[in-house]
């Protein structure tokens, strides 16, 4: 593993046996993660994303869900190898995760208080009063007011952004290197999505964790990201930085993606739709996978896979427009009013 890294995941291959065929929903994906670093995996529903976090977790659902190939190294060992007994060591302590909807994570019949207490007392082998003294404390860092009084309530008596906040809380319990947000505001209203996310920058500032963010909404990313990785048809399409992604995009895929975006200025123009749907993955497309929804498609894009083609050193996009003979096109009208104006608010910001 390279010095500065705290994961690298290569190649990863995860299917899913059904009485169909087989579902190939993860086709080869390959990053890296850095320490302190936050990496947003964008993309629509069923592009992979969460399958790809599931097998990082060793939450693939079995016999039906199975690694078919690759390697995901983690602390200089591969944890696809390892057996569960051992991967349930690493989960929850090294490696956690906060998933969409907080409901289904917290047990409605338990106090909020010893839910949290619960990963202090399994994996830090804390004694009982000290699990409460840092459960207090990690309630005060997820901003939940009187956390002594709120400890003793139920997970129906926390609104729920204050909910999601229990959540994170539980999920930092063990000080994890690694931590996994599946789309953890979807299930929340404008205004307390931007309170989460301002706080999942704050607590990464003081506890120096690296986070995986899965989101299929691009305008999280922008404040969230340190790089993003955009995927499609269970293949990453286009990785780089932030500013990378936002302002220089490389792939239609990702085109689409940022014109869809609504911003301030859009209430007189029409919102940009990406036409078609995402393939049949029993039955991957030949050549470019986007190709059928691509009205920038070249012939190739129906017969070969692109490789990915090199933009910087930070930057890579998997799309034969990038071709020494390809014609040079440029990202569609919308696309460029929408990053104009991303550009307009970051400099109203500053």
């Amino acid at each position: 593993m390279k010095k500065d890294n705290i994961l690298e995941v290569d190649n990863l291959k995860v299917s899913f046996k059904t009485h169909s065929g087989e579902v190939q929903a993860v086709r080869g994906v390959s990053f890296d993660l850095k320490k302190g670093e936050t990496l947003a995996i964008v993309g629509e529903s069923g592009s992979g994303k969460s399958v790809t976090t599931k097998a990082l977790m060793g939450l693939l659902p079995k016999p039906h869900g199975y690694i078919k190939e690759g390697s995901i190294m983690f602390d200089d060992k591969d944890i696809t190898k390892l057996k569960d007994k051992n991967m349930q060591s690493i989960r929850g302590k090294e490696l956690a995760m906060i998933f969409q909807d907080p409901m289904t994570s917290l047990n409605p019949t338990m106090k909020v208080g010893k839910q949290i207490m619960e990963g202090l007392l399994k994996h830090q082998k804390l004694g009982k009063e000290e699990a409460k003294k840092k459960a207090i404390e990690l309630m005060n860092l997820v901003q939940i007011p009187n956390p002594e009084a709120r400890m003793k309530q139920y997970p129906h008596q926390f609104s729920g952004g204050m909910r999601q906040r229990v959540v994170i809380a539980m999920a930092l319990a063990c000080n994890p290197r690694i931590l996994i947000a599946d789309e953890p505001t979807t299930a929340l209203d404008v205004t307390i999505q931007a309170q989460i996310l301002e706080l999942m920058k704050d607590i990464q500032k003081k506890v120096e964790t690296s986070i995986i963010f899965i989101t299929h909404d691009l305008g999280v990313v922008a404040n969230v990201a340190d790089r993003v990785a955009v995927m499609y048809a269970g293949k990453i399409v286009e990785i780089g930085t932030v500013d990378e992604v936002f302002y220089n995009p490389k792939h239609p895929y990702t085109w689409g993606l940022l014109g869809s975006m609504p911003t301030l200025e859009s209430d007189e123009e029409e919102l940009f739709a990406i036409p078609g749907t995402p393939p049949d993955l029993i039955a991957p497309p030949k050549g470019d996978a986007f190709a059928a929804r691509n009205k920038f498609a070249l012939e190739i894009d129906f017969v070969e896979e692109p490789p990915m083609f090199k933009v910087s050193d930070t930057h890579y996009a998997a799309t034969w427009l990038l071709h020494e003979d390809a014609p040079k096109i440029e990202p569609p009208e919308s696309v460029k009013k929408r990053i104009e104006s991303m550009d307009h608010s970051e400099e109203a910001k500053r």
